[in-house]
């Protein structure tokens, strides 16, 4: 009986199913959509019954067909810093989920850095006092479900990242991994555990969290996942840009993965958890050992696609086609929505739209928001060093427009993997790794096996007149949201 891993990508728009085969190709795939609401501005949130329902039913369409107990265990990669509170009793969410998006935690970010915390949080943890990272929405839950704490303190309450809450409904553990848990800002990344004093500094119980483990867990069994066997293991754990990384075999130094997908990560692996300027310290994977890395965190990136597509009215798809041979002029979208995120971490700036005039049309449009990725992108590859190789992945790296505009913009020849599930792979390939079923030498053959490589165009006058534009208007955006914060303060 040939075993197969089958691997779960619970992401932000959708969850993605693969079931994989002992040589490591994907035998079949599945995929759940799911919506988000946005109650207020800033908010953003979904239904976390229903990224439940959609990982039982992303499982079931996958492995239909195919006898249950062949699935030797399970793979899962998430989203990251969204957050859910639940009940310990039941599993059954108190409370929406809220998206790593949402921006409510704002305000006692501000309480905290004009505390003199920022630095002291940042050391420990590796990230910046900012509104994506879990903690603050954590904290925004309890004050309002239990603004006292006595149910999270004895434990009633439970409070994790997506991994958390699956592994609780899926296994019955309390129980979360370490690239996922290194991303709430409440592990101390030297000691790879829940952290006293920023616990106290964000007023999170200890007993609201799940334990932290390595990535290949122990996670326990699975129960009540059909048509998948009770007793199935779940193998290895990941957040998906983690995932991602592992997928392109980017334990190798100088390797720099870019995730092009609702937002964006551009993630390389670093020999210490030491902050970095402008980017974040975060903890890869762990298999008793933790694989560090630096991270740069993009809001929106798809997302920004997606918006415009919903204002003209139109599919995604003709977006891109609009894109693919327009000239932007001088249109430049700035999409700081809920402020921008690395290198520059203004939580403060406005989404910016400008050099536009009458004769602007959807073209121009388009092609200003594709340019918006990549310039982003851009930004954050220029405060990474050591940098040898972008390899993209997600779902805007098909765009063959996109991938020659950040290799135009950033001077780097960019390789495209031909597969664009790689938070799914990544996961599976580590839990692959625990079974024997391939080895760390044969995962970095495939991870460079039919690469499309993209190399710039542009030469220097273009590129530093292009970027300097941009420049400027991320300026502005990010000037516009301060004076309007101090109009109203």
């Amino acid at each position: 009986m040939k075993p197969y891993v089958l691997a779960i990508d619970q992401g932000t728009s959708s969850t993605k199913t693969l079931l994989l085969d002992a040589a490591g190709d994907i035998v079949r795939r599945a995929e759940t959509p799911l919506s988000q609401t946005h109650p207020g501005p800033g908010l953003v949130e979904q239904d976390a019954t229903a990224l439940l329902d959609s990982v039982r039913s992303a499982v079931a369409d996958c492995v239909r067909g195919t006898g249950p107990r062949m699935v030797t265990g399970v793979a899962l990669s998430t989203q990251r810093e969204s957050v859910v509170l639940w009940e310990a009793a039941t599993g059954e969410p108190v409370a929406p989920l809220v998206s790593w998006q949402d921006q409510r935690g704002g305000e006692r970010a501000a309480r905290l850095t004009g505390a003199g915390t920022a630095d002291e949080i940042r050391r420990r943890t590796g990230l910046p006092l900012d509104p994506m990272f879990s903690a603050l929405k954590m904290a925004a839950l309890l004050d309002r479900y239990d603004p006292s704490r006595a149910r999270s303190k004895d434990g009633a309450l439970r409070l994790g990242t997506v991994d958390a809450y699956l592994l609780y409904r899926l296994t019955g553990q309390p129980v979360t991994e370490i690239g996922n848990a290194s991303r709430t800002q409440l592990l101390n990344l030297t000691t790879g555990d829940w952290d006293d004093e920023l616990l106290r500094l964000f007023d999170i119980p200890r007993a609201a969290l799940s334990r932290v483990v390595p990535s290949t867990g122990p996670f326990g069994t699975l129960r009540g996942l059909s048509p998948l066997t009770d007793g199935t293991p779940v193998l290895a754990v990941m957040g998906d840009s983690h995932a991602a990384l592992f997928a392109h075999a980017g334990w190798r130094p100088g390797t720099v993965k870019a995730t092009y997908g609702t937002g964006s990560s551009v993630m390389t692996v670093t020999d210490s958890p030491e902050p970095a300027e402008h980017v974040c310290s975060t903890i890869a994977w762990s298999t008793g050992h933790p694989t560090y890395a630096h991270e740069a965190n993009i809001r929106s990136t798809g997302r920004t696609l997606t918006w415009l597509a919903d204002l003209l009215n139109v599919e995604p798809e003709e977006l891109f086609r609009l894109a693919a041979d327009a000239d932007a002029g001088d249109v430049t979208l700035v999409p700081a929505f809920g402020g921008i995120g690395a290198p520059w971490w203004d939580a403060q700036a406005v989404p910016v739209l400008a050099g536009f005039g009458l004769g602007t049309g959807r073209a121009q449009l388009a092609r200003a928001a594709l340019e918006s990725v990549a310039f982003q992108v851009g930004d954050v590859l220029a405060a990474l060093p050591g940098l040898r190789q972008v390899v993209a992945d997600g779902g805007l790296s098909r765009s063959d427009a996109l991938m020659q505009l950040q290799a135009d913009i950033s001077d780097v020849t960019v390789a495209r993997t031909r597969h664009h599930e790689l938070s799914a792979a990544g996961a599976a390939q580590l839990a692959g790794l625990g079974l024997g079923l391939w080895t760390t030498a044969e995962l970095e053959q495939r991870a460079d096996f039919d690469l499309q490589t993209f190399t710039a165009d542009w030469n220097d006058t273009q590129r530093s007149s292009t970027v300097a534009r941009w420049r400027h208007r991320v300026e502005a955006a990010r000037d516009l949201g301060t004076r309007g914060q101090q109009r109203t303060s």
